[in-house]
């Protein structure tokens, strides 16, 4: 049996329930490989290198600011799962002018997407809105300080169905980022200096995730399942609205991504960093186009 070490550098379903899948039922071992989970949301690119990751942002900010010359090779999803969360009497990502609002460091992807997708609603975060940085995680301290009204808004990851939070406490759902900015986040990504991409434990890792995507389209009541341990906060009913919005319209049936926007979400990452993307989409995702 081949061995191998897979990061993810996120919480959530949105980083970890396609791994999950793949363990429980078992389709790792059917592949024939050993997969030793890590937690790598801390670690730095030297470190990532070494392994196999599951996070696409991460690894295409490396490769734009380190030069690192990572590929991914299984693509989840290309719509980022992050909502823009308000108290009451917002009700637009404009209403954001002016106000406090929750975001994670602009070198991290989320804070990046949050930056692009602001700029497309004509705000400058380092001009328009009062900023309180708060690094990724599980977002509790955000939804705490929404309560208490020390914030007004913050953006927000899948460790918690926005909506049914929204219905619970009053809030206001300003937008879907992935409404409004396309780029593969998710998947399998390796860099060819340390890990052959065809290598047979690296090929096993992507076979036994594109039988858990197939799940997740085919097979709802087992990923609700899943996901519920996730989302413990919520009611079955709540996890299976979020699932039929937000993981089953979006999610690849087969690991592959849309190339022409893959390069459009790269070339706009690229701009908000002010660097040249010295590679293209194609280059860094490996797999076959597909209508999304």
């Amino acid at each position: 049996m081949h061995m191998i070490d897979l990061a993810y550098v996120g919480r959530g379903p949105h980083e970890e329930l396609v791994t999950y899948i793949a363990d429980q039922q078992g389709f790792y071992a059917d592949e024939g490989v050993h997969v030793a989970l890590r937690d790598g949301c801390t670690w730095d690119a030297e470190q990532l290198r070494r392994v196999a990751v599951i996070g696409l942002g991460r690894t295409v900010l490396s490769r734009l600011n380190d030069g690192i010359p990572w590929v991914a090779l299984n693509v989840n999803t290309a719509r980022p799962l992050f909502w823009f969360l308000a108290r009451p009497g917002l009700t637009s990502l404009a209403d954001l002018a002016g106000r406090r609002l929750a975001v994670t460091p602009p070198h991290t992807g989320p804070g990046i997407f949050t930056r692009i997708v602001l700029r497309q609603a004509g705000l400058d975060v380092d001009r328009d809105v009062q900023t309180v940085v708060r690094w990724p995680g599980d977002y509790a301290m955000d939804l705490r300080w929404l309560r208490e009204g020390k914030i007004d808004a913050a953006m927000v990851g899948d460790t918690m169905a926005p909506e049914a939070l929204a219905a619970e406490h009053g809030w206001q759902v300003l937008a879907f980022v992935g409404d409004h900015f396309r780029i593969p986040t998710v998947g399998v990504a390796v860099d060819p200096t340390h890990i052959d991409p065809d290598g047979p434990a690296v090929q096993a890792v992507v076979r036994a995730h594109r039988r858990a995507l197939q799940v997740i389209q085919k097979d709802p009541d087992t990923t609700v399942r899943y996901m519920q341990t996730f989302l413990g906060r919520h009611t079955a009913d709540e996890v299976r609205a979020h699932y039929e919005k937000f993981i089953a319209p979006y999610f690849s049936t087969d690991g592959h991504t849309d190339l022409a926007a893959a390069e459009a979400g790269l070339t706009a990452v690229a701009a908000e960093l002010g660097l040249p993307a010295p590679f293209t989409a194609a280059e860094f995702y490996r797999t076959a186009t597909t209508t999304p």
